[in-house]
């Protein structure tokens, strides 16, 4: 993964997905197998569907080949984020306080790795978390990837 390839683009994408009425959840730009990929992940209130993700994909792919910002070949894919939506920006974890949520660290931290629980927010750079009457705070410079995560 090229942090500073999905930070340019990400800054390079976000005001034409905003100028469309939508957000830019995330943008990821990922080698599998022989192909390199970049993804956008958009949304907005309701969901996005088909057209949504066409026009992006659109819009973005005529800039991006105006701009050529990546040196190699890569294929552009414009989709939702999902039911699992991550939890990147500061708005999220205001968003979704309540909501099941699901965090991954990148080490141990208090004995494990993946913790589930109810957002209860970000309370200084620190993700809280609700589970059995417990609060967990996890500090945000340990987060893999925090998402929604499904209830069943």
């Amino acid at each position: 993964m090229n942090k500073s390839i999905e930070q340019q683009i990400h800054i390079m994408v976000e005001p034409i997905v905003e100028e469309k009425g939508l957000e830019l959840i995330d943008v990821e730009y990922v080698r599998e197998g022989a192909h390199w990929y970049l993804r956008l992940y958009i949304d907005k209130d309701g969901g996005v569907d088909m057209d949504d993700c066409s026009s992006i994909s659109h819009v973005v792919s005529e800039m991006l080949d105006r701009k050529n910002p990546i040196p190699q070949a890569y294929m552009l894919e414009v989709s939702s984020p999902g039911l699992e939506r991550p939890l990147k920006k500061e708005e999220d974890f205001v968003r979704f306080q309540g909501s099941l949520v699901m965090v991954h660290t990148t080490s141990l931290f208090q004995g494990f790795k993946k913790f589930t629980g109810n957002l209860v927010g970000l309370i200084n750079d620190e993700i809280v978390l609700e589970y059995n009457d417990e609060r967990v705070a996890i500090p945000r410079i340990l987060v893999k990837k925090a998402h929604l995560a499904l209830d069943f």
